[in-house]
């Protein structure tokens, strides 16, 4: 898929050492300044699943971001490993991925998503970019417990 900025927004290859460089600085940044029992970022072995989708967004031959959604059954699904490039930040890539999550998960008819995200001041921007697509804060969902450097969110999504 093409966005308006000119971005192919794919499926994204496990295999290129592009994505797996990307996949190894979120999941670094994810737990830089918090335990990692606290960190629920995917790296390429935890998205290597049939319940996931995942995306890569490319401009021309530069990889700006990923994200990918996970399939919980019953009509709902969870935002996963979403991570924009620094280089690429600011530019409204992440709005893109969210976006392109959302009309997947509207195609195939999900009702509700879901994402957990750092609740430290790092994961800021992450949280700003969900509340404006709309997602609230919520409780721990699906085997998450609550903790202090996690924040739940989620959003029903009208089909």
């Amino acid at each position: 898929m093409a966005t308006d900025a000119g971005w192919r927004i794919v499926p994204g290859d496990l295999a290129d050492p592009h994505i797996i460089a990307l996949l190894q600085t979120h999941v670094a940044t994810a737990t830089a300044d918090m335990p990692r029992e606290s960190c629920h970022a995917l790296d390429v072995g935890g998205l290597q699943k049939p319940e996931l989708t995942f995306w890569a967004v490319w401009e021309g031959d530069s990889l700006l971001g990923v994200g990918a959604l996970k399939d919980l059954g019953d009509g709902e699904g969870e935002v996963k490993s979403m991570h924009v490039a620094a280089a690429a930040r600011g530019r409204g890539v992440g709005s893109a991925i969210v976006a392109h999550i959302l009309a997947t998960a509207r195609a195939r008819g999900y009702r509700r998503l879901y994402l957990e995200t750092g609740g430290i001041p790092y994961f800021a921007p992450a949280r700003a970019l969900y509340a404006a697509h709309g997602f609230v804060e919520c409780a721990a969902y699906r085997g998450y417990v609550p903790d202090p450097n996690s924040v739940f969110m989620t959003l029903e999504l009208r089909v």
